[in-house]
């Protein structure tokens, strides 16, 4: 796929490894739309970043967890920008939940923006994006492939959400190609500490963390690759194969 000139949206784009990949597309000159639920001063800055690059850039605020947000984003992006090439599932939430204290409000809300929406925004995509010829990119998780006991429900949706890239990969056929990325250590999540990051980092085989760009260089990767579907490629420094 060339990238130049076409349109791609990011979910959660205002912040952390959404933010990157929006800047990455738009670094390949891609128009992007940044999504963001809250953090519009975040969502400024990306859009702000975007237009150094020379790339045109606009905000699409919508609150994922709600039922009809999904397709209502689709539609907005594709009437402001006039076409749709590239989807970007990034937006999740990494909340603790611990066994025994999962309540059904918990579950939900986390099933709802990890998973419903992803593929609501998928399946609303699916007109333009096989007219496009395009592309979906999800960002899964490590969690899909360990058992994580503190964040449960996250790994489930996780787990659900390379399930589902595979799904879309065969429905989507032949025009549109869908494949995953599950990124381990490439940000610390904001409230861990120096111990947490040195124990990381001992028990990674590559001995290091990762960094936003080993996710954008993947996700550049999926979209150049255009025998690439139903793929999910875990960046993790190793940690799926540690002992």
């Amino acid at each position: 796929m060339k990238l130049r000139g076409r349109v791609a949206v990011v979910t959660g784009a205002g912040h952390r490894v959404g933010r990157a990949i929006a800047l990455a597309l738009g670094g390949q000159g891609m128009r992007v739309a940044v999504h963001y639920n809250a953090a519009a001063t975040d969502a400024r800055e990306t859009l702000r970043e975007l237009e150094t690059l020379g790339t045109a850039g606009i905000p699409i605020q919508a609150d994922l967890t709600r039922p009809d947000a999904p397709a209502n984003l689709i539609e907005e992006v594709v009437a402001t920008l006039g076409s749709l090439d590239v989807l970007v599932n990034s937006a999740a939430v990494m909340r603790r939940t611990p066994f025994g204290s999962i309540t059904p409000d918990a579950w939900d809300e986390i099933m709802a923006l990890n998973l419903r929406a992803p593929f609501l925004l998928a399946q609303a995509a699916a007109p333009y994006l096989r007219q496009a010829n395009g592309a979906v990119i999800n960002i899964a998780d490590l969690a899909a492939f360990e058992t994580w006991p503190g964040y449960l429900p996250h790994g489930i949706s996780k787990a659900a959400v390379v399930h589902m890239t595979r799904s879309l990969a065969s429905v989507l056929a032949p025009e549109v190609r869908v494949a995953a990325i599950a990124p381990g250590t490439v940000l610390l999540p904001e409230n861990w500490n120096e111990d947490d990051a040195e124990h990381l980092r001992r028990t990674t085989p590559l001995q290091r963390h990762g960094d936003p760009s080993d996710v954008t260089a993947t996700v550049l990767f999926l979209l150049q690759s255009d025998y690439i579907t139903g793929e999910t490629i875990i960046v993790d420094g190793g940690r799926h194969v540690r002992r």
